[in-house]
């Protein structure tokens, strides 16, 4: 094959191009038969068992992954293993998920004949809406008619985007569905830098003696010691309740630095200083901090009334200590 004479950035344009003009079709064709498989999908008892070969298998793959992420339980099967024993992980309470451009994948044949002979559901993604396996299926989900990027059409390119962002549609649509919240999320992601990010505002606050509190008519003499001693860079002020008044930031401390000497901590300090509720995640205090440029956020419960007694403290070291977002 003579080369086409593009450049590299001109090739480049022209396989997003190629590509996007089939994710837009995809879009436009979505029917009713995507609403009845999301419902099967939510309905399922069991897993969603996704299959493919070879980049289908590889689509199916992070599929199943993106599902069982998001609230879905899901496990990619390979087909070629299904026929050799592994069709035992697909059981009745399952729905069966499976993946191929030209729907005449020979090796999906042993677990389509699995699902049509003990009633397992089966959804299949295909081009050939008159295939072997969009036949079998109980609601299949045809890709447009649109070219392989590849310049030879040969190589799964315009397919496997394709493949890929119906499986992303369907995820997210079971999302809505199941009313998917942050929480769960956090719960099935402890791990990186994510889970750290979505770990709890309570789970990691300062509180206690670690807190840097002074009382409002604090001498700011006295106050710039606890200021420095617990290295948040600021102080609380609370009245005689324990309920915070204000924050004395190094911002007030530069605008005052020279009457120090004379003034109380109330006089210093900025009143309704911002702050979070314990069930925020880090992700959430930091974009509150950078939102105001501040470095320090008080907790409170989040049905407190103002002015009360804060829970503890979160910095802006912890978020990126933590989360490193």
């Amino acid at each position: 094959m003579e080369k086409s004479g593009k450049s590299v950035i001109e090739i480049g344009r022209r396989v997003i191009e190629i590509e996007a003009d089939a994710l837009h079709a995809l879009a436009q064709g979505l029917d009713e038969r995507f609403e009845r498989a999301v419902d099967l999908l939510v309905k399922a008892k069991g897993r969603v068992i996704v299959s493919g070969m070879g980049k289908s298998g590889h689509v199916a793959r992070k599929i199943a992954a993106t599902l069982a992420s998001t609230g879905t339980p899901a496990q990619f099967v390979h087909p070629a293993e299904a026929s050799h024993g592994d069709l035992g992980m697909v059981t009745a309470d399952d729905v069966a998920l499976v993946l191929s451009n030209s729907g005449e994948t020979p090796e999906l044949s042993d677990l389509i004949a699995h699902t049509r002979r003990n009633g397992i559901p089966l959804i299949a993604i295909a081009s050939n809406s008159d295939s072997t396996l969009m036949r079998a299926a109980d609601i299949g989900l045809p890709l447009p008619k649109a070219p392989e990027a590849c310049p030879m059409g040969l190589a799964p390119t315009t397919s496997t985007t394709s493949t890929l962002a119906l499986g992303d549609a369907i995820a997210v649509a079971l999302i809505d569905r199941r009313n998917f919240q942050p929480q769960n999320f956090r719960m099935l992601h402890p791990g990186g830098s994510l889970g750290s990010r979505l770990l709890t505002v309570g789970q990691v606050m300062h509180k206690g003696a670690d807190l840097p509190l002074i009382v409002a008519d604090t001498p700011m003499l006295d106050a710039m010691l606890t200021i420095s001693g617990k290295a948040f860079g600021l102080a609380g002020v609370v009245d005689g309740e324990g309920r915070l008044e204000g924050v004395i930031s190094d911002g007030d401390l530069r605008r005052n630095i020279a009457h120090l000497g004379e003034r109380t901590a109330r006089q210093i300090m900025s009143p309704d200083p911002k702050s979070i509720g314990p069930s925020a995640t880090l992700g959430e205090a930091l974009d509150v901090m950078n939102k105001h440029a501040i470095t320090a956020l008080f907790v409170f419960a989040e049905d407190a009334p103002r002015p009360a007694s804060p829970l503890g403290l979160i910095h802006i070291h912890d978020c990126l200590r933590l989360g490193k977002p």
